[in-house]
C-alpha cells in the first residue's frame, strides 16, 4: 500500500515532473518492491514420495543372518521413511543364486534394483546390461563391480575393499606390535577376487611388514553355517600353533570367534582375533576377551543409502550415492560406545 500511495503523489505533482522521467524512476523502483514477496525455496515431498518406484533390494545372505540382518534393517528403514514400494531379496551368500535372482528381478521390469556385488563383474555385466535397456536404475552395495558400473551407472554403498584389509592389518601391527616372523592365519574367499580382495588386502601387509600368513579358504558357505568354519581353523591352528593372530572374512565367521578358540585350546586373550564388522556376538566376544579388532563398515548404511539413492534418482533425478562406509575401527578400548546399536542390529 505505501508504494502505491507513493506513485499517486508522483502522478499529481502538479505537471512539475516530465512524462519520460517519471517513467524512468518507475522502472527504477517496480525491481526493489519485488523483495517484498519471498519465493518457494523449497519444496516438502511429503510421505511415501517414493511409492510408485517399484524395487528390489539384495540383502546378500539369508534371512537370519547377522550381517545381512544389519544390512536388511537399514533397507527397510528407508523403504518406511520413503514409502518405496520395495522387496527385500535374500541369496545366503550363494553368488550363483544372486546371479539367477537378478535374472528374475530384470524380467519382471522392476522400476530399480539394489544389488549386491558380489558375483563380480563378468557375472554382472551381461545384465546390467539389460537393465539398462530396460531403463531400469541400478546400484550396488558391500561388494563394487567397478566394471559394470563404469559402463552402466549405478552408485556404491559400502567399504572400499582394497584398501580395508590392508588397512585392517597395519592398525593390528600397530596396536599388537607383530614383528617380522611372527604367524598370521587369514581366512580369504579365494573364489571370487572381487570379493576376497579385502582379506588378501590383510596378508599382503602382514607378508610386507615379514609376518608368515597361512591363507584358509573362506568358502561363501561359511557365512550361512560359520559352525563349518571351527574345523577349519582348528586345523590350521594346530598345525601352526605358534600363531598369533586370526584374521576372519566378516561377521558371520567372526560371531564363532569364542568356538573357535575353545575347540583349538585357547582361553581368554590367548589368540588374537581381528576382523570385519560388528554383531551383538561379537560384542559379546569382545567383552569375553575372543575378538579384538575389527574393522565396521556399517552395514545398516549399505542398506539405507542405497535405497535412498535409487528413490532420489526415480523421483528427482538427482545422480547415485557414493558412500565409503569402512574407515573407522573397533577395538577393546572403544567397543562399548557401540555395543548398544550392535546388539539392536543397527550397527
Amino acid at each position: 500500500m505505501a508504494f502505491t500511495a507513493f506513485i499517486f503523489d508522483l502522478i499529481y505533482l502538479g505537471g512539475k515532473m516530465k512524462y519520460r522521467n517519471f517513467i524512468i524512476t518507475i522502472l527504477f523502483l517496480l525491481p526493489l518492491s519485488s523483495f517484498t514477496y519471498a519465493a518457494p525455496t523449497g519444496q516438502d515431498l511429503g510421505d511415501n514420495w517414493c511409492s510408485d518406484v517399484k524395487m528390489h533390494f539384495y540383502a546378500g545372505g539369508p534371512e537370519a543372518g547377522g550381517f545381512a540382518g544389519i544390512v536388511a534393517a537399514g533397507a527397510m528403514n528407508a523403504i518406511r521413511d520413503t514409502g518405496a514400494d520395495a522387496e527385500i531379496i535374500y541369496s545366503e551368500w550363494d553368488f550363483e543364486k544372486m546371479v539367477r535372482q537378478l535374472r528374475e528381478s530384470v524380467g519382471l521390469g522392476v522400476d530399480a534394483i539394489a544389488m549386491m556385488g558380489h558375483p563380480g563383474n563378468d557375472a554382472l555385466m551381461p545384465l546390467a546390461k539389460q537393465a539398462a535397456e530396460k531403463g531400469i536404475l541400478m546400484t550396488y552395495q558391500n561388494v563394487d563391480p567397478a566394471g559394470v558400473r563404469a559402463k552402466y551407472g549405478g552408485g556404491y554403498v559400502g567399504a572400499n575393499l582394497a584398501t580395508q584389509g590392508k588397512a585392517l592389518a597395519r592398525e593390528a601391527i600397530r596396536q599388537y606390535g607383530f614383528k617380522a616372523g611372527d604367524h598370521a592365519i587369514v581366512m580369504v574367499p579365494l573364489g571370487d577376487y572381487a570379493r576376497a580382495q579385502r582379506e588378501d588386502g590383510a596378508r599382503i601387509i602382514f607378508e610386507e611388514h615379514g609376518m608368515t600368513v597361512t591363507v584358509v579358504d573362506g568358502d561363501p558357505k561359511y557365512a550361512s553355517d560359520p559352525n563349518m568354519s571351527i574345523p577349519i581353523f582348528s586345523a590350521a591352528l594346530a598345525a601352526n600353533p605358534d600363531t598369533k593372530v586370526i584374521v576372519h572374512s566378516g561377521s558371520d565367521i567372526m560371531n564363532v570367534a569364542e568356538g573357535i578358540a575353545k575347540a583349538s585350546g585357547y582361553g581368554p586373550n590367548e589368540l588374537l582375533q581381528i576382523g570385519f564388522d560388528t554383531s551383538p556376538q561379537i560384542m559379546s566376544a569382545f567383552e569375553k576377551g575372543y575378538v579384538h579388532l575389527t574393522s565396521d563398515q556399517q552395514p545398516f548404511l549399505q542398506g539405507y543409502l542405497p535405497v535412498l539413492s535409487l528413490c532420489q534418482t526415480a523421483v528427482l533425478g538427482t545422480g547415485a550415492i557414493n558412500q565409503d562406509t569402512g574407515a573407522g575401527f573397533v577395538d577393546t578400548n572403544n567397543y562399548q560406545a557401540v555395543k548398544a546399536l550392535a546388539d539392536a542390529g543397527l550397527r
